[in-house]
């Protein structure tokens, strides 16, 4: 019956989120059961494109792309794909009536990271963090207002700044990975080679300008989803404060992490928040 396979293809996005981030994995845990195998949907979906582009350095990264994209089209237009990744994110897909444009335009991200030697314009950098970071955050936000268009357009402007904020943590945690072994530089007007306290401080005060913004929006979520988006929230916030007490001359050595006690404690001290309604 298919809706075993189904069941498999969610096991198998659920897998990908538990392997490749602990820290989204624990927030998605958060999440009320109701929504938080959608949220795995998606989030297999989006590790799978940006695994072909960052890890694959052995293989053909266009072809696989390339195909990867071909095989979702198809899994969109024909609601099965024998990808079980690519099945599941359809599902979600179809389930809350995500707009094709935010997929597309997550595409378009990826295909930027396929050029070697990627250093980012102002322009670029903005349409690359749209595409990356900000759609994604719209297709949770779909799952999260459960498809009502009226409540996602009140939230829209809120869940993109979120997820900007989140993959500007990234971008910057990751400096030292991305520079010297992907040769990439996405913050524009940079110099990573010796990367100063001001440079690295007008980029904290940038994503502390997206968080701000982003929790405006956190406030306002069902209740199923706002224990969970908090809980990422104050981990991506506290990853940010460490970054901004690490000397830039750190940064760009070492990759930044906040510990699993630390995570614990901003879990327990989440859901007292949460639970006292101070959120």
């Amino acid at each position: 019956m298919k809706s075993i396979f189904d069941a498999v293809s969610q096991e198998c996005s659920k897998l990908v989120t538990h392997n490749y981030s602990t820290s989204f994995s624990l927030a998605t845990k958060m999440l009320a059961p109701s929504i938080r195998g959608d949220i795995y949907n998606i989030y297999g979906f989006v590790r799978f494109a940006d695994e072909i582009v960052d890890s694959f350095h052995d293989y053909d990264k266009l072809f696989l792309l390339n195909k990867f994209e071909e095989d979702l089209k198809d899994a969109l237009e024909h609601k099965i794909s024998l990808n079980p990744i690519l099945n599941s994110f359809q599902h979600t897909f179809h389930k809350y009536n995500i707009p094709l444009h935010l997929v597309t335009s997550f595409l378009k991200s990826m295909r930027m990271d396929l050029k070697k030697g990627i250093c980012l314009t102002d322009s670029q950098y903005k349409e690359y963090i749209y595409g990356s970071a900000d759609v994604v955050g719209l297709m949770c936000l779909m799952v999260f207002v459960k498809g009502d268009k009226i409540e996602y357009e009140k939230l829209k402007l809120s869940a993109m700044a979120l997820g900007s904020a989140f993959q500007k943590v990234n971008f910057l945690r990751d400096l030292k990975t991305d520079f010297e072994e992907l040769n990439r530089t996405y913050f524009p007007n940079t110099n990573l080679q010796n990367l100063t306290e001001e440079e690295k401080n007008k980029i904290v005060d940038e994503i502390k300008a997206d968080f701000k913004l982003g929790y405006s929006g956190i406030v306002h979520l069902p209740r199923e989803a706002k224990f969970g988006v908090y809980t990422a929230y104050r981990y991506y916030f506290k990853l940010l404060k460490k970054l901004q007490e690490t000397p830039s001359t750190k940064i760009i050595r070492t990759r930044i992490r906040v510990s699993n006690p630390q995570k614990i404690g901003l879990l327990v001290n989440s859901y007292i928040n949460y639970k006292l309604k101070l959120v």
